[in-house]
């Protein structure tokens, strides 16, 4: 059982199996009350009977396919009306190595409508509440794949989008004690890689976290304070300098007239 004091509800996406069933456990332990999300119940009805019976929380659970407009819409409905809720880990996505002249169009759209509109929907569900409580966070998971594109466009680009979108709600709450995250994960060891088509096995070991490790690293960032955790990083210097090029780069991009090398 766990001796800690509640800490509110925890809603966690994405959390039948790998990385979010890994959230749900730590969170659980740490004091949160839980709402999870995914598409089978039956792994959510068994894993939120574990986490009872470990930590002696409250946990419920919404079975949705967050590529449904209309789940996606009932578990905002759930989550915007629940003022208990200080923590949303919008953990779910859909991989696939794809380009886009042999990609499925059905495919890419559902990929982008978890992987974008439903991040984007949920978190705004839940941020009017944590602002006027004055509390809580939001931990959106996108990749290192949002800087390469290897891995096909699409993909990539819907985790552009959750950095992209991220950083900019980090700006939005500061001032306020609501903390925003992204995290970035590298190859990290769940069943996200069988689903989307690729054999995890095939990379080489060391560079293959286990989902228990991305987790624990990320809730560390998350304790720190950190906008952007990238749990495989070692030298954190490299990321104040990409992000400090980033921003010299933008600000060049602004004239009032081409630059001379277009001249004709």
């Amino acid at each position: 059982m766990s001796g800690q004091a509640n800490k509110g509800t925890a809603v966690v996406t994405g959390a039948s199996s790998g990385i979010g069933a890994v959230y749900a456990d730590r969170l659980a332990g740490q004091g949160y009350d839980l709402v999870l999300v995914a598409r089978r119940a039956d792994r959510l009805e068994e894993l939120a009977e574990k986490l009872r019976y470990a930590y002696d929380r409250k946990v419920s659970f919404i079975a949705a396919d967050l590529s449904d407009d209309d789940d996606v819409r009932r578990v905002e409905r759930v989550i915007s009306a629940d003022d208990s809720v200080t923590l949303l880990v919008n953990n779910a996505g859909l991989g696939g190595q794809q380009v886009v002249a042999t990609a499925d169009a059905d495919a890419a759209e559902r990929m982008i409508k978890v992987n974008v509109i439903a991040l984007t929907r949920l978190t705004r569900a839940v941020l009017p509440g944590l602002l006027v409580r004055n509390r809580g966070a939001i931990v959106n998971i996108a990749s290192v794949l949002a800087y390469e594109t290897s891995f096909g466009g699409i993909y990539s680009g819907t985790k552009a989008y959750v950095v992209n979108f991220t950083e900019a709600l980090h700006r939005e709450v500061a001032g306020t004690d609501v903390k925003v995250q992204v995290v970035l994960p590298g190859a990290t060891r769940t069943d996200f890689w069988e689903l989307a088509g690729s054999d995890i096995g095939q990379l080489p070991k060391e560079i293959v976290m286990s989902a228990d490790d991305m987790v624990d690293a990320a809730l560390v960032g998350l304790a720190r304070g950190e906008a952007v955790t990238v749990p495989a990083l070692a030298d954190a210097a490299k990321l104040d300098t990409f992000l400090g090029a980033r921003q010299a780069f933008y600000g060049s991009l602004h004239a009032d007239k081409p630059a001379a090398r277009y001249a004709a």
